[in-house]
Formats: structure tokens, C-alpha cells, sequence
């Protein structure tokens, strides 16, 4: 009987230390958790000035908007036609005023970044 007591006895301290054990390792991996910072990619943008040759009618700023926005990394382009002046948000990563201007500049309408 003094056996049986024993083994029974070992073997349910067995099983508080293995319980208490994955307790801690979860409370471990929760806390872990909880304080690793969360990461987000930051998308940067910037944004450009042109001035653009050779409008001369209301449907030029279209073609000029879809030649920009064809550009890897062109978010948004607003043609003023009165002001000749198109700007452009983008993603400096991606692609630089030059490329941009360039599109513009290939589809008839010659582009040059402004300064503000």
C-alpha cells in the first residue's frame, strides 16, 4: 500500500510540474507577444512639381495624367490646365521626378520639375 501511495504520489507531482511548466511556457509566448513591437512597412511619398509644354486644349491634362500614372509608383496626378502646372504624389522609392517627367515628355507634352 506504502508503494502504491508513493508512485501515486510521484506521479501526480509529475503532472503539476509538467502542467505548470506549459503554464509558464504560454505565459512565456503571451508575454513575448504582447511586447514585440508591431511592424509596419511605411509606404513614403513625395511630391512634385511640373510645368508642361504643348498644352493647348482641355483633353491635353489627360493624356498628360495617364502618361504620369502609367509610371511605377505614381499614387496620384492632378493636371491644372490654366496653370500648365501638373503635380504628383509618388513613391521615392519606387521612382524619381525625372522618370516621371519623362513620361509626360514622351507623349508629346515636354515636362520640367518646378521648384516650390
Amino acid at each position: 500500500m506504502k508503494t502504491s501511495l508513493r508512485k501515486l504520489t510521484a506521479g501526480a507531482a509529475l503532472i503539476v510540474i509538467a502542467t505548470s511548466m506549459t503554464a509558464c511556457s504560454q505565459a512565456s509566448a503571451e508575454q513575448n507577444s504582447a511586447q514585440a513591437p508591431n511592424v509596419q512597412a511605411v509606404a513614403t511619398q513625395a511630391s512634385a512639381s511640373f510645368a508642361i509644354e504643348k498644352m493647348t486644349c482641355a483633353t491635353c491634362p489627360i493624356s498628360v495624367k495617364k502618361a504620369m500614372k502609367r509610371v511605377d509608383g505614381v499614387k496620384t496626378v492632378e493636371v491644372d490646365f490654366a496653370t500648365k502646372i501638373a503635380t504628383v504624389v509618388y513613391d521615392p522609392a519606387v521612382t524619381t521626378p525625372t522618370e516621371i517627367a519623362a513620361a509626360s515628355t514622351n507623349v508629346g507634352y515636354p515636362a520640367s520639375e518646378t521648384t516650390s
